[in-house]
Parts: structure tokens; sequence; C-alpha cells
């Protein structure tokens, strides 16, 4: 609804002066009339009204709540306040934003009452009823109130779908200490939209206003999801789950599901699933433990590197590997090397402390091949934390439900199906060079006849080492506890086993 600047007049002498230019008046069309109660109306009563409904406001706040407490509290000239009536009565928009405070709130799958739901309807209706002889102060403190209401939670809610409730790079880069105790570890690395306040005061103030809340809701199909799974269930716990992984959405974040192939690490799930091709993979994972949480991220894999060796990370040579300095036999059973980084020779373990260990001067890695940490293939992929996809020497902790137990890594369970997802026009040649360089057996006769004439080479086999994967494929590492699965479209529910959807709770007015 557009409207015109004009002077909001009062009875007699008595008046608001108008928004600054530009500023919509009411149409008094579209005004419920207060009749005689009018008279009753006064700049200096609602001057005062409107600053103590601003001294009040001392309960949870939103950042919003500022912009919306700094518009109410220049009340010196009356001068852009009101918002929501003029002295023909209240604006329509008053009764739609109500309706749809009360139809979307529930169905974005949050607390109405953080949106003043009930306090809104009751003054309004009142207003309508023209019953403001039940209301102490009178009409001047009823609109003062209601005005003052509807723009908060306008405020909130326009803002909050747009950019979210929270900042989920403070909450989750502020909440684990690193391992070395030096500051926090950085677990969220995705670029998140920026809350603009500023817009939305300019469209309560100046534009339309309910067009632009209405389109404040997140359009992407993994919220239309969980809106259409939220206003099927009444299972409690299913509700909270569905409400606090809408959250997720509108931090407007690289969406995982987006068109071409890709692969999707859901780390609630500790599942892959690898998407987008004539046919898909899921395997399960094993990830980061509560303490060396896997960080979320958006990347692109570019490439594949097999029977890789293992560099340890140096929080791990000071936390594992330097108290075994001096243990050869530790040493030769690890496969592990020890290189100096200054002069690149290689030393004797035997020959090294525990606190040349912890220098940060060696270089400790192990063999590539059987036994090997990685597995026989490691997925590579640009990010700020060297974690990397990789197979694994421990194929049993597949099996387990609890699959939290690496140092921020992730481990594949089928990682040479997920070899040919990535390189799907590879040769049959090619392919059995990938199988018979991690010991899986050849499909090929030209395979079969090389590992008969090298039956006596050494292992492993390095017929492939680097691999470039292009185009790079999109990986997203993601943390939804519920998720639709990207193979059947099914709504699963997942432990909040990072304790990730509390930090949400915490912050967001969800159900």
């Amino acid at each position: 609804m557009r409207r015109q600047c004009t002077l909001l007049l009062f009875v007699s002498a008595v008046c608001f002066a108008s928004c600054t230019d530009g500023v919509r008046a009411v149409v008094e069309a579209e005004l419920s009339d207060f009749g005689a109660f009018v008279e009753q109306l006064d700049t200096s009563a609602l001057r005062q009204a409107f600053s103590e409904v601003v001294k009040k406001d001392v309960g949870r706040t939103f950042a919003s709540d500022d912009m919306v407490r700094q518009h109410y509290a220049d009340t010196a000239t009356m001068e852009g306040v009101p918002l929501w009536f003029t002295r023909m009565g209240v604006a329509k928009e008053a009764d739609e934003m109500l309706d749809y405070l009360r139809r979307e709130v529930p169905l974005a799958g949050l607390d109405s009452t953080v949106f003043l739901v009930r306090e809104i309807a009751a003054d309004l209706g009142k207003a309508h009823a023209l019953q403001f002889d039940s209301v102490a102060g009178g009409i001047n403190k009823l609109l003062a109130r209601l005005d003052y209401n509807l723009s908060r939670a306008y405020m909130r809610l326009a803002v909050g779908q747009r950019a979210g409730f929270m900042n989920p790079e403070h909450a989750f880069n502020h909440l684990d200490r690193r391992v070395d105790d030096k500051g926090f570890a950085r677990l969220f690395d995705y670029e998140v939209a920026t809350p603009d306040r500023e817009g939305a005061m300019q469209q309560l103030c100046y534009g339309d206003r309910m067009g632009y809340l209405q389109g404040s809701e997140p359009q992407t199909d993994l919220y239309q999801h969980y809106k259409r799974a939220l206003a099927l269930t009444a299972d409690s716990a299913q509700r909270h789950k569905l409400a606090v992984n809408m959250e997720r959405c509108r931090w407007r974040m690289e969406s995982a599901s987006s068109g071409g192939p890709r692969v999707i690490v859901n780390l609630a799930a500790q599942q892959l699933w690898a998407v987008g091709r004539d046919s898909d993979l899921t395997m399960r994972t094993c990830i980061g433990t509560t303490r060396t949480k896997t960080p979320l991220l958006h990347s692109r894999i570019t490439y594949l590197q097999v029977n890789p060796d293992w560099i340890i990370t140096p929080n791990i040579i000071k936390n594992e590997v330097s108290s075994h300095a001096g243990d050869s036999a530790y040493f030769a059973r690890h496969r592990y090397y020890i290189i100096d980084k200054t002069t690149s020779d290689t030393l004797n373990p035997a020959t090294v402390s525990p606190d040349q260990m912890r220098s940060g001067s060696l270089r400790v890695g192990q063999q590539g091949g059987v036994g090997n940490s990685l597995g026989r293939i490691v997925f590579r992929f640009p990010n700020n934390f060297s974690v990397y996809l990789h197979d694994t020497s421990n194929r049993g902790a597949f099996q387990s439900d609890h699959r939290t137990l690496s140092h921020g890594c992730v481990r594949v369970q089928n990682p040479f199906e997920l070899a040919c997802f990535l390189l799907p026009d590879l040769d049959a040649w090619t392919l059995d060079r990938f199988r018979i360089s991690m010991d899986l057996p050849p499909q090929t006769q030209q395979g079969r006849d090389y590992l008969r004439t090298h039956a006596n080479a050494r292992r492993p086999f390095r017929l492939i080492g680097y691999h470039g994967v292009s185009p790079a494929v999109p990986i997203y590492i993601i943390y939804h506890t519920a998720y639709p699965n990207p193979s059947t479209g099914q709504m699963e529910y997942w432990p909040d086993i990072y304790g990730y959807d509390a930090v949400v709770s915490r912050s967001v007015p969800v159900v």
C-alpha cells in the first residue's frame, strides 16, 4: 500500500507532525474510525505514552529492537510517529500484520510470544471495539503501546527471516577452545547473510511494509520442505528439530541443494551423499570427535591422491606422538618417519627427544599403503583447516552407530565408489589402475595380466598417484539434525551429537 506524505491533523490545533518527506500517510479509507474518542487524542499524552513504553521495554531484546526504541524515543516533535494509526483510526495494515503473525509465525517454527501476538491482538481488538475506557491512560496509552508492539514484531520477524535470528559465525566460532588452548577453534566457515536492519526500518516507515515482510521468508526448497514437515507433525521433539533446522536456512549459506553433481557430508547424520549424476551414492562417515569437531564449510573437490603419505599435524605430534620419542619400535610399527625441516634429512627416531618433537622443527609422516591412517585414497579440496575426505585402515569403525573419532577429517566408507562418482568418464583401464593401486581386484583382462606379470613388484602399486577432478565437484559439510534424504526425499532425524541444536535453541525463538 502506497501512501503520500501528509500532515496528520488532530482536533483543533493539536496535531502530529508528519513523517519526513517521502513517508507515507495512512489512507483514510483503510482506517477504522475512532469516532468520539478522537477528541481524547492528545499530542503531549501520546508523547508521554510512547516514552513510557520505550522505558518499559527491558525484556528479551533483539538487535533490531534498538532501532525501534530509537525511533519511538525521538518524540520531541512526534516526527515519524506513529506508524500504524492516525486520528482517523488504526490502519488496515495493522490487521494484516496481526493476521500474518498468527498464520506465519507458527509455520516458521517460531514462538508467537516473542512476536507479541497476544498483546497486539488484545490491544487491536480493544481499538476496533472502541474500548479505550477499559485501559488506564485511555486511547493515548493503548494506541502508543499497540503502535510500538506492531513495529517491534515487524522488525524482529523481517530481519530474522532475511538473515537469521542469530549470528552463527560468532556463536560457533566462540564455542570450543582450541586443542592448544590458544583462543577458540573455528568450526563454522560459511559466508552468511548480513542483517539489513536499516533496510527493514526503511520499509517499515517508507515502503511496502507488508510486501517486504512477506518476501522475507527463505524461498529455498529445503526451507519449504521443513515447513511442510512441520505442518504435518504434532510430535514436540520433531517440531523442535524442524524449527531449529529452519533457522539454518535463514543464514542464506551456499546451498547444498543446488543442482549439478555435488557431495554432501551431514555431520549430524554421520553420512555422505554424492548426488546429481545418473545414480546417487550414500555411505557412512567417521567424523571429528566432540573435542576435535569437523568444521562446517563449502569447497570444491579438485583432486584425488592414491596411497598418500600422512603428514601428521603439529597438534597430533605434540599431544600423541612426542611421548614416544626415542622409541624406534613404535615408529617402525606405525611406519612413521621423521624429517628435519631445515636440512630435509631423515632422522633416526632413537636420537630424537620429546622436546625436539614438540619444537615444530621436525616433520613426522606415515608411509603410504597398507595400514596408513588415510587409507588408500584421499580426496582434497581447498579449505582453511587442512581437512579432507579419506579412506581409513580402520574399516570396522563404520559398523558403529557413534562414529565421532577423527581429528577433524572425514573418513568415508566406500572410497572407490566415491572416486568413480567424481570421475565418471574414466576408461576401464584407468579404473583398474585405481583398483590395483588400492589392492582391489581388477575387472579387465589387462588388469589381471598386469598383476600376474608384476607379482613380485614392491607394494603398494602406485599406478595412480594424483588425479585431478575436472570440473571440480562442490562439497558441502553441513550440520542438520533433520534433513530430507537426498536420494529418497524423506525427512530423517538425527541426534544432536555436537550440541549445535542447543546453541541455536538458546539464541532463536523456536517452538
